[in-house]
């Protein structure tokens, strides 16, 4: 028996750091949560997905129970995103139009983190990276790697001094970078001026930017991935369809994947079907009584199957 706990006793010193490093990783990303939601501060930051790049400069601002955050696309087309809490209103490109979340439940980066943490450990398995620094600022890197097919490694650097994330990757196989969000320059602490916020909606259009949720299982039947929950249901128009395309979006809280369905009008233009990849993005389709069904995101192949060979017209 001695020789037997002796022998194992390496063993569960190992096992007992790795616990050991999960919870630390947990605490780092509970205190990343907290700073993006509850600190002061703006800054420039490079967006890169594929061959898409964008800066874009965001402003934070938190009075009391009030939350403000503002989004400015700095390049490309002008678009503008503000949310006030829960609400959030996005200017479109054309200048004349806002589109209108009255309950949005996704974020903006530097936001990466969703509430609860913890509930990451069912789908990934934190570690405690190395340092770096963003943007001149000493940072904990944070990685989750993930515990099945359905999704990819993140990692988050974490500010030491504040716990703001300034830096946020998504790692595919073979550690190819698949994108990556991270601060060019950053002020943390000073408060932007309220002005910078107003809504300005005198002379605009408005659209709606989702359906009820849940609407959509009165038609179809859709099952996600383990882990993946539906955050968002909207019926969008996209450029070169006549009809409205029925849209919702799944997350496991860090990354999401979008289904479309849309009816086929036109048997000679359905396009693409099957699998396929455009830059970082994996896009699979396929026909179901009458529509096509398209799944995509920046999560792995396996994952866009599973959702999309489970969608069914009830």
């Amino acid at each position: 028996m001695r020789l037997r706990l002796a022998l194992l006793f390496p063993f569960l010193l190992a096992l007992g750091a790795q616990f050991a490093h999960a919870a630390d990783a947990v605490e780092w990303l509970v205190k990343a949560n907290e700073a993006a939601r509850e600190l002061n501060y703006a800054g420039t930051y490079f967006y890169r997905h594929g061959e898409h790049e964008e800066v874009l400069r965001v402003s934070h601002r938190v009075v009391g129970k009030q939350e403000l955050q503002k989004i400015e696309v700095l390049d490309g087309p002008r678009r503008e995103f503000i949310r006030i809490n829960d609400d959030v209103y996005c200017h479109l490109a054309d200048g004349k139009t806002v589109r209108i979340d009255k309950s949005a439940v996704q974020r903006f980066f530097p936001a990466v983190v969703p509430n609860d943490p913890a509930r990451l450990n069912q789908y990934y398995k934190p570690k405690l990276g190395g340092s770096g620094k963003v943007a001149g600022r000493d940072c904990q890197i944070v990685i989750l790697e993930p515990r099945d097919p359905y999704r990819y490694t993140q990692m988050v650097w974490v500010d030491r001094a504040t716990s703001l994330p300034l830096r946020s990757q998504t790692v595919g196989d073979q550690g190819v970078s698949l994108s990556i969000f991270v601060f060019s320059e950053i002020d943390i602490g000073k408060r932007p001026d309220r002005a910078m916020f107003d809504v300005r909606m005198a002379g605009k259009r408005t659209q709606a930017a989702g359906v009820k949720l849940g609407a959509m299982d009165d038609v179809w039947k859709i099952t996600p991935p383990p882990g993946y929950v539906r955050i968002l249901e909207s019926l969008r128009p996209l450029p070169g369809i006549k009809t409205p395309v029925l849209h919702s979006v799944y997350s496991d809280g860090m990354s999401n994947l979008s289904v479309f369905i849309e009816p086929i009008l036109d048997e000679d233009d359905v396009g693409l079907e099957g699998l396929s990849t455009e830059g970082a993005m994996n896009i699979y389709a396929r026909r179901v009584e009458g529509h096509k069904v398209t799944a995509l995101g920046e999560v792995p192949p396996a994952a866009l199957l599973e959702m999309a060979n489970s969608v069914q017209k009830k």
